[in-house]
């Protein structure tokens, strides 16, 4: 970081957020009393009304304009915030269902699919490091589709959903909260529609079923779903993206201990092996990553640090 100093308030902020979401499962592990759709729906809905509140409170309502200003954004919202949707839902379903260890690896293989999707969509070119990085990630996946005669579906659809979510809010351009606004205003109201239903069907259980304390954690899991988004978007703008790219490894690490060590999930030899294989690929990645920057501020000239918008 030549020639600029650490934003400890950015820095803690974004140490924080991977914090919380590296604790999830155990927070959804609580509420596994309740459907798993109707963790979603909730966190969803929850989630959509804080952000929008937020936003409100922040610009007015400038922000709904600002954000769908741009050619081709409003339908680029609508498909990312059914990803993220989707996205939540499986993750859900796999913590509750006893696939927290699964589900952390989909994390780990996230920023390599990210690698990939950038050299399919955007052109990006790969180092021969970087190739070799993805390559010992697939030998990971083909191992443990081997030793256990199926894919590790869950984590490949939760890596690749993100992954996608990840490009086309790159490609939308827009601001990470105001994006979360739009995605959560185009969910909320198909969201209410379901819930309503399922109150008035004897499916749900949020006024009379669940109890008021269940109730009560179905909300705050919209403010559990929001504040980490929240700080990861101001982190990001403050934090030089090498810091950022070494803490995204947190959230899945903490799944993973939770996994094994707190709901005992089996995690045997063969599954060791496919595992050393991604976090050996990824080990690779992220010290070739960080040697890049190094050479990249090293030829950068000295200037001074730039107030964050």
């Amino acid at each position: 970081m030549s020639g600029q100093t650490l934003d400890r308030r950015g820095l803690w902020i974004a140490i924080a957020s991977f914090l919380l979401w590296g604790v999830m499962p155990l927070w959804w592990h609580l509420m596994k009393s309740v459907p798993s759709l109707q963790i979603v729906l909730h966190r969803i809905a929850w989630s959509a009304v804080i952000v929008g509140a937020f936003l409100f409170w922040r610009d007015g309502r400038g922000w709904l304009k600002r954000a769908l200003s741009k050619p081709n954004t409003w339908w680029m919202l609508a498909l990312s915030g059914v990803l993220i949707g989707f996205n939540w839902g499986l993750y859900i379903w796999a913590v509750n269902a006893g696939h927290v260890v699964e589900s952390s690896l989909g994390y780990f293989i996230n920023p390599l699919l990210n690698v990939l999707l950038g050299v399919v969509f955007l052109r990006e070119r790969l180092g021969r490091v970087q190739w070799m990085s993805v390559a010992i990630a697939t030998l990971g996946v083909a191992w443990l589709t081997f030793r256990f005669g199926q894919l590790p579906w869950i984590a490949l659809a939760l890596a690749a959903s993100f992954a996608l979510y990840g490009l086309i809010r790159k490609l939308a351009a827009v601001d990470s909260i105001d994006g979360l606004g739009v995605e959560g205003a185009y969910l909320f109201l198909p969201v209410v529609a379901m819930l309503v239903w399922s109150e008035t069907h004897g499916q749900g259980g949020f006024f009379d079923g669940y109890g008021v304390a269940m109730s009560v954690m179905l909300v705050v899991s919209g403010a559990l779903t929001a504040l980490p988004l929240v700080g990861f978007a101001y982190a990001v703008r403050r934090v030089p993206l090498s810091i950022i790219g070494l803490l995204q490894y947190v959230a899945p690490t903490m799944q993973f201990l939770i996994g094994v060590f707190v709901f005992h999930e089996a995690f045997d030899r063969d599954r060791a092996v496919g595992f050393a294989f991604i976090w050996i690929a990824l080990a690779i990645f992220a010290i070739d990553g960080a040697l890049r920057a190094r050479r990249a501020n090293a030829r950068a000239p000295l200037v001074p640090a730039a107030s964050p918008r």
